[in-house]
C-alpha cells in the first residue's frame, strides 16, 4: 500500500476515535476496515492502456478541454469555511416526500433524492444517477460533511433499478456502500461510470460484465434507452484531489422521443452548447448549483451559470441539484435555489423545485412552492 495511502487511513481513524465515545469499539472496527476499501481501486492492464488512449489523457491523467484551477486547503478557504456566517443549515426538519413507485410513470418522471442523486423514469426503464445513501460523504463513516435531511426512502423500497450512472469519483457522488448493496439489491443493474471509475467498482466486487466505461462521446444502452457520456469541466480523486486518475462526466438520457441532462459537477464551460446542438433539446435538466465559492470557480457552477447551462443545451424544465443535504461550501443553506429562481425568472426559464422524493411528472411539473423558506 502507498505511504500516502497509509498516511490518509491513519489520520482518518485517529480522527474518528476522537469523536465517538470510549467502548464504541464496533464502530472503529468498521471505520478501520471501510476506509481503505472506500478509497477504491488502480486502473491497469487494459483498463489502463483504454484510458492512455483518450484524447482527453495525457500525462498521467486526464484533462479538461478548458483548463480549470483547484483551490488547495489554504488557510483563506479554511477560515472562510470555518469562521464563515452564513446560515448553512436548515433552521428545521426538511420537508420530505415519499415516493409512491406504484403506479406506473405517465411519460418522463423523475425524482431528486437529495444532493446529486436523481432517478429518472423513462421508456419504462429507471436510470439512478450518483446515489448516495450513506450518512457521510467520506471513506470513513464517522467523519466527513454529514447529511442534513434523511434520505427520502430506502433504498430496498425503490423498485429494480436498470442502471446506475456515475458522474465521478468524488464521495457525494460515488459512495461504495450505496454501490455495493445496489449490486445485491438487483443483479440485472449495469453501473455506467467513466472511464477509470471502473477500478473502484471492481475493488467493491462489481462484476466487470455488469460495468459500462465510457469516454466522452461514447454511449451505452438500457433496453432502448441511450446513456452518452459528455463533457464536464471538473476533477477527479478519491485520495488526492486533482490526481485526476479517472474521468469525469455529464451524461445525456436519451429515449425514443424525450431526453434529459444531467450536469455531474462542473464548472461553466463553452462546451455545454456544444452538448445542446449535438444531443438536444432536452425534455428535463438537472444542473449543479451548490457549493460554488469564489475560491473555485472553475469547478463548480454559481446559480445563474446554472441557467446558463440550461438555456446553452436547450433545455425545457430546469430542476437544480447539488443543494440543500451536505455543508460543502461558504454560501447559506438556500442561497443557490433562491439564485436559481431570480435568475430563472430574468431568463424566462420554467424551474420546479421539488422536496426531496417528490415525484415530478415533466410534462405536468409543479411551479415552486417555496417549501424551503420556513427553515431557511
Amino acid at each position: 500500500m502507498r505511504e500516502d495511502n497509509v498516511s490518509l487511513i491513519s489520520d482518518l481513524v485517529r480522527r474518528s476515535a476522537l469523536l465517538v465515545p470510549v467502548g464504541a469499539g464496533a464502530a472503529l472496527v468498521r471505520a478501520g476496515w471501510q476506509v481503505p476499501a472506500a478509497l477504491g481501486g488502480r486502473a491497469s492492464g487494459e483498463r489502463l492502456a483504454r484510458m492512455q488512449a483518450s484524447p482527453n489523457y495525457r500525462d498521467g491523467m486526464f484533462h479538461n478541454t478548458v483548463p480549470a484551477s483547484i483551490a488547495g486547503p489554504s488557510g483563506s478557504v479554511l477560515r472562510d469555511f470555518v469562521l464563515g456566517r452564513e446560515r448553512r443549515k436548515p433552521t428545521g426538519p426538511v420537508p420530505l416526500a415519499v415516493p409512491d413507485f406504484g403506479a406506473a410513470a405517465d411519460g418522463l418522471r423523475v425524482s431528486w433524492l437529495g444532493h446529486a442523486t436523481v432517478l429518472v423514469e423513462i421508456d419504462g426503464r429507471r436510470i439512478l444517477f450518483d446515489p448516495v445513501w450513506s450518512d457521510r460523504v467520506s471513506p470513513s463513516p464517522l467523519v466527513g460533511p454529514k447529511r442534513l435531511h434523511p434520505v427520502p426512502v430506502p433504498l430496498a423500497d425503490l423498485p429494480p433499478i436498470d442502471a446506475v450512472v456515475i458522474s465521478h469519483d468524488h464521495y457525494d457522488h460515488l459512495d461504495m456502500v450505496t454501490v455495493r448493496r445496489i449490486a445485491r439489491l438487483w443483479p440485472e443493474t449495469r453501473f455506467v461510470v467513466p472511464l477509470g471509475v471502473g477500478a473502484h467498482l471492481e475493488r467493491w466486487r462489481i462484476p466487470v460484465s455488469r460495468i459500462d466505461e465510457l469516454d466522452w462521446a461514447e454511449s451505452a444502452t438500457v433496453g432502448d434507452v441511450e446513456l452518452t457520456a459528455t463533457a464536464a469541466r471538473h476533477f477527479s480523486g478519491r485520495l488526492k484531489p486533482g490526481g485526476n486518475d479517472t474521468l469525469w462526466a455529464s451524461w445525456v438520457v436519451a429515449g425514443a422521443t424525450q431526453r434529459v441532462f444531467y450536469t455531474g459537477d462542473s464548472g461553466y464551460f463553452d462546451g455545454y452548447r456544444e452538448i445542446g446542438e449535438r444531443y438536444g433539446p432536452f425534455d428535463a435538466t438537472f444542473v449543479q448549483v451548490g457549493a460554488y465559492s469564489p475560491h473555485w470557480p472553475d469547478i463548480h457552477m454559481t446559480p445563474e451559470e446554472g441557467v446558463a447551462t440550461h438555456q446553452a443545451v436547450r433545455g425545457g424544465l430546469l430542476v437544480p441539484v447539488h443543494w440543500g443535504t451536505f455543508n460543502l461550501a461558504m454560501h447559506s443553506w438556500s442561497e443557490p435555489v433562491e439564485r436559481v429562481l431570480a435568475d430563472a425568472a430574468r431568463e424566462d426559464v420554467q424551474v420546479a423545485v421539488p422536496r426531496p422524493g417528490e415525484l415530478l411528472t415533466v410534462s405536468d411539473a409543479p411551479d415552486p412552492d417555496g417549501w424551503w423558506r420556513s427553515i431557511a
